[in-house]
């Protein structure tokens, strides 16, 4: 947790509560020569908090050390999955409906096409991590959803043949976002609201200063009362004590040309999907887009040191084993010709859940997030739920489960 200063400390449980009356971006600029809060990193999570912080009238310096817009990081690839009945644990189901209301709400006030409904698809044995999971999210918070057989998820999606043993969930309210636009839409926001964004520019060094803090770049040092460092998978350098705990995975993506004349690749005959195709391991998908139908295997990629460290060379057999896992359920893909391929890391940590917590030496340091693959969707709530950490604010929800003791414990 930051100090309290003046801040209530009681925690709200994760619940659902009304929206506030006016859209979050409503706020003032502010004139203020000295930082207010300095962020450090403008991937997903660091551009959603300076866009919240400077909305709220406080004069934040972003710093990022690539271009806009780069690809060395998780926030490129033209699509991420955005699903409700969050099979990982349900306690996330009330976090990601903010998350959609806050897109929603970015999407109106930039003008951007940021998210799509497509309905998402979760395929695999009723008793597996992903279907069970999935269900149990529905149950408990009482989610519209349909359980599908294989002649409903022939007859619904023709693009996917339903294994044997398998059940199909259906949830309608899944789908993707754009994270290129989503990105760039909260950027706009921040430096609507006087927020000075400084691409190209690394953090070599961080420290206190009294009950602030300084950061220095390769163009001077800057001065201010919070910092938020949200550096991904570059967070070992800025922060030994996360970068032990965290490890750095490569992700590979593709995007497959199954049939280009067949329109059941296209939303709404192709949702969004999911697909456990052995105990514990999923390789997800999504409908048609320009590049291609884009598919991949969740986690189990090459480990590094750093972000740094990995691979960005793809060669032509690793999609091998993304045909071998999703063949059962997308046919198609066994032949289907690669139209391109990228690299994402993704940061993770052990139990595979966020981290938004103060430096425990530091708690004028907000350390941030490890998103370990699934994430994205999140980057609008959590950008908000930083912003009242580093304001002094209480957050709407409980974060506790984000929190580093559990590491020691």
């Amino acid at each position: 947790m930051m100090p309290q200063r003046g801040r209530t400390a009681d925690r709200r449980r994760w619940d659902n509560q009304a929206l506030q009356a006016e859209p979050w971006w409503e706020g003032r600029l502010s004139g203020m020569t000295r930082y207010d809060v300095i962020v450090a990193g403008l991937g997903a999570m660091g551009c959603a908090t300076a866009a919240h912080v400077a909305a709220r009238g406080r004069h934040v310096l972003g710093l990022e050390q690539w271009r806009p817009g780069h690809v060395w990081g998780s926030s490129h690839g033209d699509s991420r999955i955005i699903r409700e009945m969050y099979s990982e644990h349900p306690m996330y189901v009330p976090l990601v409906q903010r998350a959609y209301a806050l897109w929603r709400e970015l999407q109106e006030r930039s003008r951007r096409s940021l998210l799509h409904v497509t309905g998402g698809l979760m395929v695999g044995p009723e008793d597996g991590r992903l279907v069970a999971g999935t269900l149990r999210s529905a149950r408990e918070h009482g989610l519209p959803h349909e359980v599908l057989d294989h002649r409903g998820v022939a007859a619904r999606f023709p693009a996917f043949t339903l294994p044997h043993g398998c059940v199909g969930v259906f949830d309608p309210h899944a789908g993707r976002l754009d994270p290129e636009g989503g990105n760039a839409a909260h950027l706009e926001v921040a430096r609507t609201y006087g927020a000075d964004l400084r691409f190209e520019e690394p953090v070599l060094s961080w420290g206190a200063d009294g009950d602030g803090v300084r950061v220095t770049t390769p163009k001077g040092t800057y001065l201010a009362d919070r910092l938020c460092l949200s550096v991904g998978a570059y967070v070992g350098t800025l922060v030994p004590l996360l970068g032990r705990v965290v490890s750095i995975e490569r992700q590979v993506l593709f995007w497959l040309d199954p049939d280009p004349a067949d329109a059941c690749w296209d939303a709404p005959a192709c949702p969004i999907w999911a697909f456990e195709y052995a105990a514990g391991r999923l390789c997800y998908g999504f409908p048609r887009l320009p590049r291609g139908v884009k598919a991949s295997i969740m986690h189990g990629g090459e480990v590094a040191a750093d972000g740094a460290s990995i691979r960005d060379e793809i060669r032509p057999d690793e999609v091998e084993p993304l045909r071998e896992a999703a063949a059962a359920l997308v046919p198609a893909f066994r032949a289907a010709p690669v139209r391109d391929a990228a690299v994402c890391r993704f940061t993770n940590t052990p139990d595979l859940n966020f981290v938004v917590d103060a430096h425990p030496q530091h708690p004028q340091v907000l350390l941030s997030s490890a998103c370990s693959g699934h994430g994205y969707k999140f980057a609008t709530v959590i950008g908000e739920l930083q912003a009242d950490l580093l304001l002094d604010a209480s957050p709407r929800f409980d974060l506790t489960p984000f929190r580093l003791e559990r590491f020691s414990r």
